[in-house]
């Protein structure tokens, strides 16, 4: 099988006790273009870096829990502004795009709630049905119950 590392983002702190320097893992790459935030968890840094206290990096990681390989997100970080968050990064693609996504849901919305009230009807028919046999069974135990005692 196959070993893979995860990206993830992370910032280089001290530790207060210690005095060693290790990663605060922030975040890590779910797929090509969506991360997502983790809980921060500490990992010791083995190796020396000449980057300093609260600097972001990037940092493989694999899944034997070895750190693979660190670099400084300082590139990574401009990419997603000017990808992202420049003045005209909502442009009409975008828009477009999310409108897409927002028809998608709505039809699976809508999708959903006949389904439910499909079902609610076919309970609610099945209960009319049953009251019905329960008023058949009395009527039929109340005129057993009278042909007998005459």
């Amino acid at each position: 099988m196959l070993k893979t590392a995860m990206l993830h983002l992370a910032q280089i702190q001290k530790n207060p006790t210690s005095g060693e320097m290790e990663l605060q893992f922030l975040a890590h790459q779910y797929s090509e273009k969506i991360w997502e935030v983790d809980e921060p968890y500490v990992v010791p840094l083995t190796e020396k870096l000449s980057l300093g206290e609260g600097v972001l990096v990037l940092v493989e990681y694999g899944e034997e829990k070895q750190i693979i390989s660190i670099s400084t997100a300082t590139d990574w970080v401009l990419n997603l502004v000017k990808q992202y968050l420049h003045k005209n990064s909502i442009n009409s693609q975008f828009l477009a795009a999310e409108q897409e996504k927002i028809e998608q849901w709505r039809q699976e919305i809508t999708a959903q709630s006949l389904e439910l009230n499909r079902r609610f009807l076919e309970i609610e028919t099945r209960r009319e049905q049953l009251q019905e046999l329960e008023q058949t069974l009395k009527e039929n135990r109340e005129s057993q119950s009278s042909n007998s005692g005459t």
